[in-house]
């Protein structure tokens, strides 16, 4: 127990406001996870895949079983009862987590379908479902024009939101204003909101990734050392304009390319959603652990950024996207289509158990 305590994330949670959740459903990562005091977990159809992947071995003969036990059961049914077992397998390892905050925390993210992006109908219809699962799961709808609805919807049922497919200021303030609207018809209609803890994920890597891809596609020429700055600018400016306005949403930074996507937001009362082998890359660093979050980005960088890309603009400016914007900006295009990939090659592999090739012997 020692060396966990001596840990960078240990001591990242221990001594500042500050969380961290295992940016995965694996059994073996978010062991790791809780270990060195992550209080949360999140999943995709792209960790979803690379879980069953991984661990196979847990998981060949259950969804055998479940192929056998439904017969008439599509292949995109079957891939959904695998998702919900996965996850909530996960869940159960957050439940004394959940139990111990009383429900603020301990709580596994699981993504409604990726392909309903643009129908808040059939969003809120999953993120109901999903909720009955177990009871320590959040919902992650996406930061699209039908997600914000459907946002606004779920958190007036009382589900615990988790935006995802974030990548702005702008999309964080049509998320916090989304789950404030839906929290004060609750209040409202005398329910509570005791137990609400909604987050909104920005998700920083993708938003450098757009960066790199606009410097190629656009012959942009900029230091490079400016770009891993640009979601953490993010990040900052939508913190102090969350604390100004006093939303009950916290936000959560994602996507992690770089040490400084922890190294300098330690300290703020936010969430870091950290993948299995940047946990190990930060405790083996020598990084000290000091709150760095209200550290300001250096001015000549954000004049660097707003100067070279328009896109980072956008992001940046709390009016830079209109809600009828958010779907066709170009990380929110490149995630989804990731997302939607993924999905697909995970219903391949339990097309692949539920259909096995016969030119191939076992």
């Amino acid at each position: 127990m020692e060396a966990i305590y001596k840990s960078r994330l240990y001591q990242t949670v221990s001594a500042t406001k500050t969380d961290y959740w295992n940016d995965s459903c694996s059994v073996e990562e978010l062991t790791y996870a809780v270990e060195h005091g992550a209080v949360g977990a999140t999943s995709n159809p792209t960790i979803v895949l690379q879980v069953i992947q991984k661990e196979m071995d847990l998981w060949k003969d259950r969804i055998i079983e479940m192929i056998q036990q439904n017969p008439t059961g599509s292949e995109e049914e079957i891939t959904w009862q695998v998702i919900e077992e996965v996850t909530v397998k996960g869940a159960d390892l957050l439940l004394p987590v959940f139990e111990r905050t009383g429900g603020k925390k301990g709580r596994l993210s699981i993504q409604t379908n990726p392909v309903y992006y643009r129908d808040w109908e059939r969003l809120a219809a999953q993120a109901v479902h999903f909720d009955s699962l177990a009871p320590n799961l959040q919902v992650k709808l996406p930061v699209t024009k039908a997600g914000i609805k459907a946002i606004e919807e779920t958190t007036y049922r009382g589900i615990n939101i988790n935006a995802t497919v974030c990548f702005s200021v702008p999309q964080a303030l049509a998320v916090a204003e989304a789950v404030e609207r839906g929290l004060d018809r609750r209040e409202a209609a005398g329910m509570h909101t005791d137990m609400m803890s909604p987050v909104c994920t920005i998700m920083i890597g993708r938003l450098d990734d757009w960066m790199q891809v606009l410097m190629k596609r656009d012959g942009i020429r900029v230091d490079p050392e400016t770009v891993p700055w640009a979601g953490i600018a993010v990040l900052k400016r939508a913190y102090a304009l969350f604390q100004q306005k006093g939303y009950r949403c916290r936000l959560l930074a994602a996507a992690y390319r770089h040490l400084g996507h922890w190294s300098e937001l330690i300290g703020g009362d936010i969430v870091l959603t950290i993948p299995f082998e940047w946990q190990k890359k930060i405790n083996a660093s020598g990084i000290e652990v000091r709150e760095t979050f209200f550290d300001p980005v250096d001015p000549a960088i954000l004049d660097a950024l707003n100067h070279s890309f328009p896109d980072f603009r956008k992001a940046y400016e709390p009016e830079g996207m209109t809600p009828a914007e958010f779907d066709t900006f170009g990380p929110t295009v490149r995630t989804l289509r990731g997302f939607i990939g993924s999905y697909r090659d995970l219903q391949a592999l339990i097309r692949n158990m539920m259909l096995p090739n016969p030119d191939v012997r076992e």
